[in-house]
């Protein structure tokens, strides 16, 4: 939304956001690059450019890969050239065939080092359009990027997918917070078409509540006998991590959706165990790993080869420090296998560095037998600041830092 927002020439209101150290670097680059931004609570407001500049210094994207990817088109579209700096390594987040795409439809932008940090130097000057050629089962926000900015290309564009589109809710919800501001782009399943010139429009929006962070609450209830009641969380919106409902409902989990929450009711038992196809829900294989160590029998976890490339290696993360608990998984190439049932043991868990493993941990932990310290817990500042607060206020008992703002 705030991405739309500074395309818009106008202002944009954007209620219930989450401040996060991803959404900030976003505002950060939004505001590099021309826009106006007033932060207040529980309210962004935007103001939009009709033509975006050049930043004369980097545009530090932190270590949000989404950031990233979806600036570095925008960037394209400054009239001058902008230098955006990543903490992360590009080895793990790659924009190689972002960058490529970019070649093709026109405009010019390359990976390199600025300072030791990893960066992407955008000349700037605008995208002509065209046709491009991109895989769909890399990075989804390789896609969402290109539909946030091809829109003002000089001509049309056409992204040719050249596989099956992975995480496709997530290019889905691109879509819907386009369509707000009044920009056209059909998607179809092989390709993607951008009707060239167009114009953002000033839109107010609110952030839905994001079911990829409320799973590992709805976690900690179904693995401990308790129940829980998750608020603004509207089944009905566009988002793939919802699915979160229908694998607890498979484990045996009693639930009850409503039209803004959802109410879990852990038993205390073993779950069952589940196949999990994770090409679209990716983000939820951390916490389906952490309910399948206590599920009765095994648990096969696949289609999740993309993990590999996340903030960690989420695959061999999980496998790394499950373990440590006493977890029984093997590790293959596309996925997990968990045999469930073992009684895991506090343990010290290395975050990785990567606020998903940190949280799956935690849920893991709420069943283990003594204590567990996870280390660099910080790190969930990323995308869930108040994730400890929010445990200790369902009752788990927690000693260490407050990582809220």
């Amino acid at each position: 939304m705030a991405i739309a927002a500074a395309l818009s020439c106008g202002v944009s209101k954007v209620s219930t956001p989450l401040l996060s150290e991803d959404t900030e670097a976003t505002l950060r680059a939004i505001t590099a690059l021309g826009a106006k931004v007033k932060t207040s609570e529980g309210c962004w407001t935007i103001e939009g450019v009709k033509t975006l500049k050049g930043s004369k210094e980097p545009i530090d994207c932190g270590e949000s890969g989404a950031t990233l990817r979806f600036m570095i088109p925008i960037a394209a579209l400054a009239n001058g050239s902008s230098t955006l700096v990543f903490r992360g390594s590009l080895d793990k987040r790659p924009v190689e065939p972002l960058l490529t795409s970019l070649k093709e439809l026109g405009a010019k932008a390359d990976a390199g080092n600025l300072d030791a940090k990893d960066a992407v130097f955008v000349k700037g000057g605008g995208i002509v359009g065209g046709e491009t050629y991109i895989a769909g089962d890399v990075s989804s926000q390789f896609i969402s990027g290109l539909m946030f900015a091809c829109p003002r290309a000089e001509v049309d564009t056409e992204i040719m997918l050249t596989s099956p589109l992975e995480s496709a809710d997530y290019v889905k919800m691109t879509e819907a917070v386009l369509s707000n501001h009044g920009i056209k782009v059909p998607a179809h399943e092989k390709h993607i078409h951008i009707p060239a010139k167009q114009t953002y429009l000033p839109s107010d929006g609110t952030v839905p509540g994001d079911f990829s962070s409320a799973a590992f609450l709805l976690a900690a209830a179904a693995i401990t006998e308790s129940r829980i009641q998750v608020n603004n969380l509207n089944y009905s919106r566009i988002q793939g991590d919802k699915a979160i409902i229908g694998v607890l409902k498979q484990m045996g989990v009693e639930g009850k959706v409503c039209q803004e929450s959802v109410e879990i009711e852990g038993s205390g038992c073993l779950l069952k165990p589940v196949e999990v196809d994770a090409k679209n829900i990716p983000d939820l294989v951390p916490v389906i790993a952490a309910l399948a160590c206590n599920a009765q029998g095994l648990t096969h976890i696949f289609g999740a080869h993309r993990l590999r490339l996340k903030e960690s290696n989420r695959l061999e993360s999980l496998y790394l420090e499950l373990t440590k608990m006493g977890a029984q998984i093997t590790l293959n190439d596309d996925g997990l296998l968990i045999q469930g049932g073992s009684l895991l043991h506090g343990a010290t868990i290395d975050s990785h560095n990567d606020h998903r493993i940190a949280m799956a941990c935690a849920v893991a932990a709420l069943r283990a037998e003594g204590e567990t310290t996870i280390q660099n817990a910080d790190c969930v500042r990323k995308s869930y600041p108040q994730f400890f607060t929010h445990l200790k206020q369902i009752g788990v008992d927690l000693v260490g830092g407050k990582f809220d703002r």
